[in-house]
């Protein structure tokens, strides 16, 4: 019998595309180029399966110009905000994501640039590199203490909770905001503080970490009105979607010194970064790297088998949106 056809957009871990290969006939993308909506709609002529990434726009046009072949959209990725769900679920088409096993990479990201910004690591890495750096002073590169101060965390869900956990090893107090309170046992093992309102959380934290998931209530959810309520010392961090944050904003407040730092890992436009958070120095900028570990690309490639592999056999995909 003819293996399932599987159309995957970009190059996979090694392991992922090997047992895809002895799964399924798998077309893979072995230049890794980035394919745009005629390439992919073509890629998929004839497969029962798209496996498209967090770089791919499935936007209504390309859904409803992919052929009746296919029947899952397996995302290789946990944020689904680049497919359109409500298009998707008119054709009947199930989609799936790679949640949870993500979850500590990204905290580990969070956490690392929770650090790195107060700190000034990125300046002086630089600084030591170039050869300039003349010797120690009392008052040469003096940043901010992370311990001890108020973490604001917006979305407690598995990051959210898991940066509660990491903060805490540094004796932070926990603050989060969500649309409801998390349970009962779990805010008492992290002692964490619940506001039900935003405004009046973010007046308060030294630091804010953004980790809710990029949905149309989200979007600029920090917009610059919410970011004129931040003290004028606090961080902010993002490892979660570009768009929670106005980027025009947040680098306009930064620039004044409305703003002391931030740490960001994701953009609104991506790849490209907002030319006035490039020119400062207060901004410690990474290349999306949330998820950067072989261990995680490994287990979200293994997400998408097993939800393929779970619909083939006639069963509910166990990551389903």
């Amino acid at each position: 019998m003819r293996k399932p056809v599987v159309a995957v957009t970009r190059r996979l871990p090694a392991q992922t595309e090997m047992k895809m290969r002895e799964l399924f006939e798998a077309r893979l993308n072995l230049d890794d180029i980035e394919l745009n909506a005629e390439q992919i709609i073509k890629l998929c002529d004839g497969a029962q399966f798209l496996v498209p990434t967090v770089t791919d726009k499935i936007d209504a046009t390309l859904i409803n110009a992919l052929p009746d072949s296919i029947e899952l959209i397996a995302n290789f990725g946990a944020g689904v905000d680049h497919i359109d769900l409500e298009v998707t679920a008119a054709r009947n088409l199930i989609v799936t994501n790679t949640p949870g096993v993500l979850t500590d990479d990204t905290a580990d990201l969070t956490l690392a640039l929770l650090l790195a910004t107060p700190r000034r690591l990125e300046e002086g890495a630089r600084l030591a590199r170039s050869g300039q750096w003349q010797g120690w002073t009392p008052t040469f590169m003096v940043g901010r203490r992370v311990t001890g101060k108020k973490l604001g965390i917006v979305g407690m869900g598995r990051i959210g909770q898991a940066v509660a956990k990491r903060a805490r090893g540094f004796d932070m107090e926990i603050h989060y905001h969500n649309r409801r309170p998390i349970r009962e046992d779990i805010e008492a093992n992290l002692g964490a503080t619940y506001w039900a309102n935003l405004d009046d959380m973010l007046t308060r934290m030294d630091f804010i970490s953004i980790n809710c998931p990029k949905t149309p209530e989200t979007y600029h959810l920090l917009n610059a009105d919410r970011l004129d309520l931040l003290q004028p010392h606090a961080i902010i961090v993002n490892t979660a979607r570009g768009g929670i944050i106005d980027e025009e904003a947040l680098a306009d407040r930064l620039s004044s010194g409305a703003i002391a730092g931030a740490g960001l890992d994701v953009y609104e436009e991506e790849p490209i970064i907002n030319a006035k958070l490039l020119a400062l120095e207060n901004v410690v900028l990474l290349p999306h790297l949330g998820s950067g570990t072989h261990e995680g690309r490994e287990a979200m490639g293994e997400k998408v088998v097993t939800n393929i592999i779970a619909f083939l056999e006639g069963q509910p995909p166990p990551d389903s949106i």
